[in-house]
Order: structure tokens, then sequence, then C-alpha cells
């Protein structure tokens, strides 16, 4: 069976990045073809995670893989954070729905997450580190959220501008 094709990445403003996720009802099929589709999507971009959302999928769904080797996936479905650390660090953060613009954002240093992963069974992920600030990333986008909205309105501002005039660009060419 061959590699399914890269999904199209939605890159902020498009307003559908707003869009809360659903939770998933079944592991089924259907979500184990998302699944893989979604892995293929955030390794052709070379991301280290990627929410349903950013797909124009809007389903509790996430996948992670932040591991140097990309080897070792990680599958997060209807995930709930049960705890998070008071301790923050603020940190460089990326996103490929926002191309090519990196800043600081405060985040909990670790996290312990329940979600079901791809058989569908329920699991416990204690992360710490670049897992856990990429589970706190990933899951503020299946809230409708993007990680510029934590810089301030002047940042956001430009980073929007920049990237409309370079969607604008690419649509000329």
């Amino acid at each position: 069976m061959s590699k399914p094709e890269p999904l199209p990445i939605l890159c902020f403003p498009d307003p559908r990045l707003r869009t809360v996720a659903q939770p998933v009802a079944v592991v089924d099929e259907r979500i184990q073809q998302q699944i893989e589709r979604m892995f293929v999507t955030m390794y052709d971009a070379k991301g280290i995670g990627l929410a349903a959302t950013q797909v124009d999928w809007h389903e509790r769904l996430i996948v992670i893989d932040v591991s140097e080797e990309r080897n070792e996936p990680l599958v997060l479905i209807n995930p709930e954070v049960v705890w998070a650390s008071d301790e923050k660090r603020k940190g460089e953060e990326g996103c490929l729905s926002v191309p090519g613009i990196y800043d600081g954002v405060e985040r909990s240093v670790a996290v312990k997450v329940r979600a079901l992963d791809e058989k569908g069974q329920s699991r416990t992920v204690e992360a710490e580190g670049l897992l856990a600030v990429c589970i706190q990333h990933e899951m503020d986008h299946l809230m409708g959220k993007v990680f510029v909205e934590y810089l301030s309105p002047l940042k956001r501002d430009r980073i929007k501008t920049k990237l409309l005039k370079a969607q604008r660009d690419a649509e000329r060419d």
C-alpha cells in the first residue's frame, strides 16, 4: 500500500484555525487513516507536532514526534491535561500554521495528560521539556488557539500582515 499524500496545512490567520475541535466518538478505521495522513503531513513539513485542526479536520486528535530520529510517534486522542506544573518557562515556539515565525511563549515545564492512543486504549502521558511544550501547543490548536495569540497585539498584527503578504505573493507565482 502506498503512503498517503500530505494534507494541506491551514495558515494563520485562516479563520478555520479558530474552530474548537469536537471529541472523537470512536477510534475506528477512519481515525486510523487520519492519524497516518497527519503523521505523513507532519514529517513532510519537518514539524514535531500537528493537531487535526491545522489540517481542517475538527476532531480532538494530535500527532507528535519530538525524537531526533523521527521514530517515536505519539498519538493523543481526546487529550485532557490532568496536571500541569506551577513552574513555567518561556521558550521559543514555532508552528506549521505560522511558517517562519518564532517567538517566546510561557508554558508549564511539565504536564500529565490523559488520552486515548491510536488503538482507542486509555493512557496517561507524563511529559516535561520539549514534549510538554509540544503537547500544550497542540492542545491549544484543539481549542481554536494559535501560539501567536500569546503575543502582544502589535506583534500579532505584524505577523498577520507578513503571512498574508507571503500568501498573496505565493498565489501570484
